[in-house]
C-alpha cells in the first residue's frame, strides 16, 4: 500500500473513534454537540478549531474533518496527530496512529518511491521549526526568564512548540511535551537543523526525561545564532557550547552576536563569518569543553582571528547570571573583554 492509500486507511480508522482521538491529542478542548472545539491543531486552548465527531464516510462533512476558522486551515485526524505531537515524517505520524489504534507495524516495503523526509533530516527540521510558534508570551519564554535570560522580542532563532514529540530510545515510549525550539543555521542564515529542549508543563525547568535536549539536522559547523543578520559584517562575536550559556552572555551584552554550537565537538568546528577579527569563546567547567576551546582557538589563529577565552566564576555563565545577578556578571565580563568591545556592546559602559 502506498503512502496515500495508507494515509486514507489510517484516517478512516481514526475517524471511527474521532472523539477518543480528540481527547488524546487535543486535550485542551472539549465536546460541544457534534464537534470537538479547541484553539488550534497544536492543542492550544481556545474555540477557533472545530473537529466533526460524526458524519458521512467521506467529503467535507465526514467524521474527523476539522477546520480552523481563525487561520482557514483544515485537515483530518492524521494532521491532528502530526501537529499536536510535533511530528514531521509521515512514517512517524503513521507509527503514532497505529500505536493509538493498537495496529501492528507493516512489513518493510521494498519500494523507496514513497519514502518521506528522513526523521532527523534538515527537511524534518524545517517542518518542525515552521510548525512552532514565536517565542513571545509562551512557556519557552517563561523557561528562559526563570533562568534570568532576557532576549529581544526580535530574536527569530527561538520558537515554542506546545506538543513536541519525544521518543525514549530505551523503552520506545512516545510522549508529546512542550519544547523550546532553536534554529540551527549556517553563516548565510540557512536553517540546517533544530535543537529541541523539552520542558516541564509549568515552564520552570527541563522535562524529567532521559534526554531533555536533542538536535536534528546538519549541526557540524553550524549553530544557534543570536544577533546575526545575513550579509551584515560580524567583526566581533562569541561562541560556546550551550544555548543558555550564550543567551546569558547576550542578556548582559545585548548587541553582541553569539552562537551556541550545542556540544564541545561542534564548538571546535564553529565557522567564522568573513571579516571576523575577534572571537570570544565562553568556557564551561568540564574537560570536554576545554578540548573544544583549545581546538577552536587553534582554528581561529590559523584563520587570522584573535581568540579570547571568557571564564565564568561558577560552573557556567547562566549559573553566574542566576546566582550573582546581571550587574555582577557584566562587571566580571568587562574585565575580560577588549575595552573597545565593552564600549560598543555593554549598555551604559
Amino acid at each position: 500500500m502506498g503512502s496515500r492509500g495508507l494515509a486514507s486507511d489510517l484516517a478512516w480508522r481514526l475517524a471511527r473513534d474521532a472523539e477518543a482521538v480528540c481527547r488524546a491529542y487535543l486535550s485542551s478542548g472539549r465536546r460541544q454537540g457534534n464537534y470537538w472545539v479547541v484553539g488550534d491543531v497544536h492543542n492550544a486552548p481556545g474555540r477557533s478549531m472545530h473537529v466533526r465527531l460524526r458524519g458521512s464516510e467521506s467529503g467535507k462533512r465526514a467524521a474527523g474533518k476539522w477546520t480552523d476558522e481563525a487561520t482557514g486551515e483544515f485537515g483530518d485526524l492524521l494532521d491532528v496527530i502530526q501537529h499536536s505531537c510535533g511530528l514531521s515524517a509521515f512514517r512517524d505520524v503513521a507509527d503514532e496512529a497505529r500505536r493509538f489504534l493498537s495496529l501492528p507495524r507493516p512489513a518493510p516495503s521494498i519500494t523507496q518511491r514513497d519514502r518521506p523526509a528522513a526523521s532527523g533530516s534538515p527537511s524534518a527540521a524545517h517542518r518542525l521549526f515552521a510548525m512552532a510558534k514565536p517565542l513571545g508570551g509562551t512557556l519557552a519564554e517563561q523557561y528562559l526568564r526563570h533562568r534570568d535570560i532576557v532576549l529581544s522580542a526580535r530574536e527569530r532563532a527561538l520558537r515554542f512548540h506546545p506538543n513536541c514529540y519525544y521518543r525514549d530510545f530505551a523503552t520506545g515510549e512516545m510522549v508529546a511535551l512542550p519544547a523550546l525550539i532553536a534554529a540551527i543555521t549556517d553563516l548565510d542564515g540557512l536553517l540546517t537543523g533544530v535543537q529541541r529542549t523539552w520542558l516541564e508543563p509549568d515552564g520552570y525547568g527541563k522535562a524529567l526525561v532521559a534526554a531533555p535536549r536533542r538536535s536534528m539536522g546538519n549541526v557540524l559547523g553550524n549553530g544557534i545564532r543570536l544577533g546575526f543578520e545575513p550579509g551584515v559584517a560580524i567583526p566581533v562575536m562569541a561562541a560556546g557550547e550551550g544555548l543558555e550559556t550564550m543567551a546569558s552572555l547576550r542578556t548582559v551584552f545585548p548587541t553582541l552576536p553569539v552562537v551556541a554550537a550545542t556540544s564541545a565537538n561542534h564548538l571546535a568546528a564553529t565557522t567564522f563569518p568573513p571579516g571576523c577579527e575577534r572571537l570570544y569563546i565562553a568556557a564551561d567547567a568540564d574537560a570536554a569543553g576545554r578540548h573544544g576551546i583549545e581546538r577552536l582557538s587553534r582554528r581561529a589563529g590559523e584563520a587570522g582571528v584573535v581568540a579570547l577565552v571568557l571564564r565564568p566564576q561558577l560552573g557556567d555563565f547562566n549559573e553566574d547570571l542566576r546566582r550573582l545577578g546581571p550587574n555582577h556578571l557584566a562587571a566580571w565580563l568587562q574585565e575580560q573583554f577588549v575595552p573597545e568591545d565593552v564600549r560598543i556592546h555593554l549598555p551604559c559602559a
